[in-house]
This record gives C-alpha cells, structure tokens and sequence, in this order.
C-alpha cells in the first residue's frame, strides 16, 4: 500500500516502507487480492501505487507494465526489484497532475489501482484521469476500503481521506464516464476486525499478531467461502470500472 496524500508526503515514504513490511506478513491475503485482480486486467497494465513492486511482480508476463508512486524511495526499490524485466518501466508521477495524461502515449488496456484511491484527495478527479488515458473498453481495477463506519485511527494514520460503499464508488465511477461492472465486498470477518479496532480499542496500527493469526487461520477459509457467496458487507471493496 501506498499513500497519496500529498499533504503529507514528506513522512510517506517512512510509513509507506514499514507498512509494506509489516504487510508482507499478510502473505494469503494478498493472494487473495491478487486472485481477484490479475483476471480482470489485460497485457498493457499501468499500475497506481505501485509502492516497491509487490503486485508488479504478477505482472511481468504481460506485454507492458508501468508502475507509478509519487514516493520517489518506492521507485528506486521498484527499479532495483523489476530490473530483470526490461519491459517494466518505473515512473515517479502523481495522478492528479496533468503530467499524468501522457501515460495515454502507452496506450495501457487496464489500469489496477489496489489499496490506493482512499489516499488520494481528489478522488474524482483520480478517476477522470484514469478515464482519460484508457481506450473504450479498458478497465480500471481498485481495491478500496469499505464503509465510512469503519474509519478509524488506524485509517487517519494510514493517510485515508474515505471509505467507500458500493453506492458511493458507483456514483463517483460514473461521473467519471465509467460503468461499474463489479463491485464486490470482500473480507466480511475483517469487518469486524476493523471496527473493534477502531472504535473499541482505538488502535492506531494493526498489531503483527494480527496480521499473522488473520492471515494463517481466517484468510484460507473466509476467502474459499466469499468465493462463493457474495456477502452485502466487507472490509474492503473491489471494484471492476469499465471505460464505455
């Protein structure tokens, strides 16, 4: 995960880095996310965030992937972690400046975007500038946090601005010129995980015990279940954005 908010980006980086740390303990979750994803993107991948390169490394079968940070330290480790895979280029840019509107010269078919939209302060805008640079019939693919009733001190200090419903990713989709195809909650159990966090024991982080206990004995079952069935609450939101 990382940050966008440009009002704090001179402690992004540091946060940024022991965030994705501490996130690889969640090793079954995010292959979970990455299950979800790697199916709706195609061979020209430009990817928002792409922090050090932990989802770009699924990538690097497709014909071209672009991976964008505004922390210029995630770029640098970036490069250094994708330099066997000359295809992969690396870019320090943010997507609110108009600077971003070139990247349409690559001609990118889908746009994945995980863990990301929350942090950026203009989402619509964000979004208009994904539009903007995709063909018709490209895609945009996010993960975002769900439910505004689950903020807490653990997403001020993670830098969210929001979290999201599908009525609300549905609106602001739409007045970018996407249709959501997909909006689907995910992680019903972290639900209530992250409530009990935030407003119980007003925590601040989530504790490696956590993340470990989560990943090893909740993950494996609760995502073989959502699989299944598709519940009308999660943690987070994944989304599925098609450019008419």
């Amino acid at each position: 995960m990382t940050g966008i908010n440009s009002a704090n980006v001179s402690t992004t980086a540091e946060y940024t880095f022991r965030d994705q740390e501490r996130m690889k303990l969640a090793v079954q979750y995010f292959d979970w996310q990455r299950r979800l994803a790697l199916p709706e993107l195609g061979q020209r991948v430009l990817e928002i965030g792409c922090g050090m390169g932990n989802f770009t490394k699924h990538l690097v079968q497709r014909e071209m992937v672009v991976g964008i940070d505004i922390v210029s330290e995630c770029i640098e480790e970036h490069r250094k972690n994708m330099a066997p895979h000359g295809h992969v280029q690396s870019m320090v840019k943010n997507i609110l400046d108009p600077t971003f509107l070139e990247l349409r010269d690559l001609a990118p078919d889908s746009i994945v975007c995980l863990n990301v939209l929350e942090h950026i302060s203009d989402d619509l805008k964000a979004l208009q500038h994904m539009h903007a640079i995709l063909p018709s019939g490209g895609r945009a693919v996010l993960m975002i946090p769900a439910f505004q009733a689950l903020y807490g001190p653990i997403d001020g200090m993670l830098g969210h601005y929001r979290r999201y419903t599908r009525g609300s990713m549905k609106k602001v989709a739409e007045e970018a010129g996407f249709k959501a195809e997909k909006l689907r909650y995910i992680n019903s159990v972290g639900f209530f995980g992250w409530w009990v966090n935030s407003h119980i024991f007003k925590k601040t982080e989530q504790s490696d015990s956590q993340i470990k206990f989560f990943d090893s004995k909740i993950v494996p079952a609760l995502s073989r279940f959502e699989d299944k069935v598709e519940l009308p609450f999660g943690q987070s939101l994944f989304a599925v954005l098609v450019k008419p």
